[in-house]
């Protein structure tokens, strides 16, 4: 795990995608795109809650304010709108674990992304408990 000690802060949003099923998109600004998690359940918004979040190709960071209708036919045709946005501050970041702190509107505090040993895709997105 690489200790992060810095103060940057980066973009996040999370947009709720009405296509066939709805689901929440779980997007961090890293590297110069939108790494991204589709969330079928919503993100977690009390501490101790976990929430499976399967990981979609990147996004370029452009899409970080889309809101709108992706035309049928086209990959996740529906509608889509910002449920929440702001900026976070990494704290560690590993191969098979992200921690982070979020500055949104409704989505406050300390958040980890920890992938599943038996299924790279699919991570578990926790809030973890203030001390």
């Amino acid at each position: 795990m690489i200790q992060v000690h810095n103060n940057i802060q980066h973009r996040f949003v999370v947009q709720e995608h009405h296509a066939r099923h709805l689901h929440y998109d779980f997007r961090l600004e890293m590297d110069g795109v939108l790494r991204s998690w589709a969330v079928p359940k919503g993100p977690p918004q009390k501490s101790g809650l976990r929430r499976l979040a399967v990981q979609v190709e990147d996004h370029p960071v452009d899409y970080i304010d889309f809101e709108g209708t992706i035309a049928e036919g086209q990959y996740g045709a529906g509608r889509v709108s910002i449920w929440d946005a702001g900026t976070y501050t990494l704290e560690e970041l590993d191969r098979n674990e992200i921690r982070f702190l979020l500055h949104g509107k409704k989505l406050r505090g300390s958040f980890a992304l920890i992938r599943m040993e038996k299924r790279p895709r699919d991570w578990l997105l926790l809030k973890l408990k203030e001390s």
